[in-house]
């Protein structure tokens, strides 16, 4: 849908690689300008390279989102930019499965902070301004272990249910009172760098090899449901997209 966007601005964190990066593509091809924000400055270059080349508009600036003010200022860059802020995308996540005898307390700690407050200082850094326009679009990657939980994901699909507790009561407080519609989507296995944060070698290859013979989604795929929630007429709220492989059995 070219220029179905146009003259939107979408915010969009975790943008270095993987869903984030391909979100900020499809949403730049459908017309916005985007601000990407992730740690790794240099791999935001590359992204925001590809946009410009292929002629979008784009904005970056290094961000962890577990600092308030980091993301607060990403949102600052959007509206100094470009004036508004239309749209976000909390894409930002990490996933160290691990078993919850291993007690990997750091990475428990680390999950809720990137998981759960990240994507709270992303709405509390672009609220006020879709609060005074009243409208904008705040969309959250969960993840389908945000419905069901399995054995070494116990913590992760914790902060996944969180996301997804929050976006419905977002959806109620925000909506009709105020025009902000809110977007839950959950992807099931897809091919992107977050196996890599599994601790355990041995885990984390037998993760991998038990997709090597089968079809994940691919950033792609979820970056297309991305879209179809926000180019939605604005009466429509697609509040959630549940997204898995043909493949996965569970």
């Amino acid at each position: 849908m070219p220029d179905k966007l146009d003259g939107r601005v979408a915010v969009v964190t975790g943008a270095s690689s993987g869903i984030g990066a391909a979100v900020a593509e499809a949403l730049a091809e459908a017309g916005a300008a985007v601000v990407l924000g992730a740690r790794r400055e240099e791999r935001l270059r590359e992204v925001a390279g590809g946009i410009r080349e292929r002629g979008g508009r784009v904005e970056l600036r290094a961000t962890d989102v577990t600092v308030l003010g980091d993301v607060e200022a990403l949102a600052g860059l959007a509206l100094d930019r470009f004036g508004r802020i239309d749209v976000l995308v909390n894409n930002a996540g990490i996933m160290p499965l691990s078993p919850v005898t291993e007690l990997r307390v750091d990475d428990w700690v680390r999950m809720v902070d990137v998981n759960v407050k990240g994507v709270l200082h992303g709405i509390a850094a672009v609220l006020p301004t879709m609060l005074e326009r009243g409208s904008g679009h705040i969309v959250n990657v969960g993840s389908v272990a945000g419905r069901r939980p399995f054995p070494g994901g116990s913590v992760y699909s914790a902060t996944k249910f969180a996301v997804r507790s929050l976006s419905w009561g977002m959806q109620l407080e925000l909506s009709a009172a105020h025009g902000i519609r809110i977007t839950d989507v959950q992807p099931g296995v897809v091919d992107t760098e977050l196996t890599d944060h599994i601790p355990d070698p041995s885990r984390r290859e037998a993760f991998q090899s038990n997709w090597e013979e089968r079809r994940s989604l691919g950033p792609r795929d979820v970056a297309r449901a991305v879209v179809f929630a926000v180019t939605s007429p604005e009466h429509v709220n697609v509040n959630e997209i549940l997204i898995r492989p043909t493949d996965q059995p569970t």
